[in-house]
């Protein structure tokens, strides 16, 4: 049987085996209040078996999420020229997921999660200087724990797309998942 979501782990470990800087970043797009397209880049993680996304609750992108009940995904390897587009159902991860990968944070990140007490995500500030100065002097709690706005969303892909730029003969390889009652379904698209 077909799991492209194997194919899609196996791809990321062999970028990553090849220093790949993208094998663990993926590309996010949703739609703003305003209706307007949204897109960003986040690192992509593999929690319990699945794949995961943490994110602010102060930033935009947690009511984005909200709004929807969908996402797309891309991720593009280029050690292995290949790319990767994922139609997404979203669902909350548990407080106690988030916290407990939360730990495994580097310091700075784990800064910036409780500067966003006091400033949120994506909200101006005055140059550089002023947000080096306001991280710096945000406060932590002892001992450092996750603050409530951490949280994570998992991404449970529904429909899986994989272009192969490397193509035999100099032809794309594109192939089209998509989950149904009894499993994937493989189609072969068009490049």
């Amino acid at each position: 049987m077909i799991d492209p979501l194997a194919r899609f782990a196996e791809d990321r470990a062999r970028a990553r085996d090849r220093d790949d800087g993208w094998a663990n970043l993926c590309a996010v797009a949703t739609v703003t209040a305003a209706g307007e397209p949204a897109v960003r880049v986040l690192v992509l993680r593999e929690i319990d078996g699945r794949l995961g996304v943490f994110v602010n609750a102060t930033s935009p992108k947690t009511d984005e999420f909200a709004r929807s009940a969908t996402v797309a995904v891309m991720t593009y390897l280029p050690t292995l020229t290949v790319q990767y587009r994922l139609q997404c159902t979203l669902e909350r991860m548990p407080a106690e997921t988030v916290h407990a990968a939360w730990q495994m944070r580097p310091a700075v990140p784990k800064r910036m999660d409780w500067l966003y007490a006091e400033h949120r995500q994506s909200s101006p500030v005055a140059d550089r200087a002023a947000l080096l100065d306001a991280l710096e002097a945000a406060p932590l709690p002892e001992p450092l724990v996750a603050p409530e706005s951490a949280t994570g969303h998992f991404l449970d892909p529904v429909a899986v797309e994989r272009l192969d730029l490397a193509g035999e003969g100099g032809v794309h390889d594109r192939r089209q998942y998509r989950y149904e009652s009894q499993g994937w379904v493989e189609t072969i698209l068009v490049p």
